[in-house]
This record gives C-alpha cells, sequence and structure tokens, in this order.
C-alpha cells in the first residue's frame, strides 16, 4: 500500500496573507496586504503580524520576495508572491475546511449555541 504525500496546510492568517498576494499580484507588498485583508475582513491587522508572516511564508518555501527600486525617489519595496508549494498549501487548507463543513448547517438556529 502506497503512503499518502503528506500534505502541507496554512493557519486562518497564512490563508488571508496568501489570498491577499494573489489578489495584488505585483503590488503584493507589506502595507499593501495590510489594507487589503482589513478591507475585505474589516479584521484590524497590524502591520508587524503581516511581515512576521510572509516571513515565516518564505521561510517554508510558500513565497518569495523581490525588491523592487522606486525610481521616484521613495523607499524600495519588497513584493511577495506566492510559490507553487504556497498554491498547493492554500489549496489544501481551503479544501480542508470545506470538507470540515460540507452538509453543516451553519446558518439559523442550528448554529446558535447557549
Amino acid at each position: 500500500m502506497k503512503a499518502a504525500a503528506k500534505r502541507e496546510f496554512l493557519g486562518d492568517f497564512e490563508q488571508l496573507v496568501m489570498l491577499a498576494l494573489l489578489r495584488l499580484d505585483a503590488n503584493a507588498y507589506g502595507m499593501r496586504v495590510r489594507q487589503e485583508i482589513t478591507a475585505r475582513t474589516k479584521r484590524e491587522v497590524a502591520i508587524g503580524a503581516v511581515y512576521t508572516t510572509l516571513e515565516r511564508l518564505e521561510a517554508k518555501s510558500m513565497v518569495s520576495s523581490t525588491t523592487i527600486e522606486a525610481g521616484d525617489g521613495t523607499r524600495a519595496k519588497r513584493v511577495f508572491r506566492p510559490t507553487s508549494r504556497g498554491r498547493r498549501a492554500l489549496d489544501a487548507s481551503r479544501e480542508a475546511l470545506a470538507s470540515m463543513s460540507d452538509g453543516l448547517n451553519l446558518t439559523g438556529a442550528a448554529w446558535k449555541t447557549n
């Protein structure tokens, strides 16, 4: 019997960061990632949390970064993009969540707790 390949999964904030990178594409630098997450989730996000997560994902080879020099005298920007490994981990994480929630009534009275 062949052993299943080990799948990598992302935490919830890592997923938000990865989704922001995909949305922002060439504009995916730290502050823009923070703004995108805040705008879409209505969740206040510390810039330090974004950079810590980006660095952790880069250490795990799930994102890569490039420094882009600004030609207009502003600061250089470090732009991030998901790697194929990161995309696979994001897909696996989203599939796991969908599988766990499949068939559950997560709205209405059945979802309310005491």
